[in-house]
């Protein structure tokens, strides 16, 4: 099942959320990489893309949560830290197993369901807190 945008996802910072858009698409790219069953180069190359653009996106949302001095930087930053090790367990895992289904079960529940909740819950938290700063 691919990410769907909505505005309710929304955060309220366009950069943030054009950042987000662009992650939804690429994890779909992903997702329809490993259903297609394209191969484990193609699927890494994918992970390691959105390994260096969730960099760009999270050292955005942490600069911003420093400038306006976010009372949940520190929380908000473990959350990513966490995230980018899943990425990389999922890449090893990959390249030590190769890319069966359990695989793509749990890079769909980890990048999918983690992002849903992240965006729904952390990110939106992040940006009321934000309104009327920017």
């Amino acid at each position: 099942m691919p990410l769907e945008w909505t505005n309710d996802l929304a955060v309220g910072v366009e950069e943030i959320d054009n950042q987000h858009k662009e992650l939804f698409r690429r994890i779909n790219n992903l997702l329809d990489a490993c259903v297609q069953g394209k191969g484990k180069d193609e699927v890494l190359s994918i992970l390691k893309f959105l390994d260096d653009y969730v960099i760009v996106h999270f050292t955005a949302e942490e600069g911003l949560q420093k400038r306006y001095n976010y009372p949940n930087y520190t929380s908000h930053k473990t959350l990513h830290a966490e995230f980018k090790k899943s990425i990389y367990d999922i890449k090893k895992m990959i390249e030590d197993e190769g890319l069966g289904p359990h695989l793509i079960f749990r890079m769909h529940r980890t990048v999918v369901d983690w992002w849903f909740e992240h965006i729904g819950r952390a990110d939106k938290e992040f940006g009321s807190f934000l309104q009327g700063k920017i």
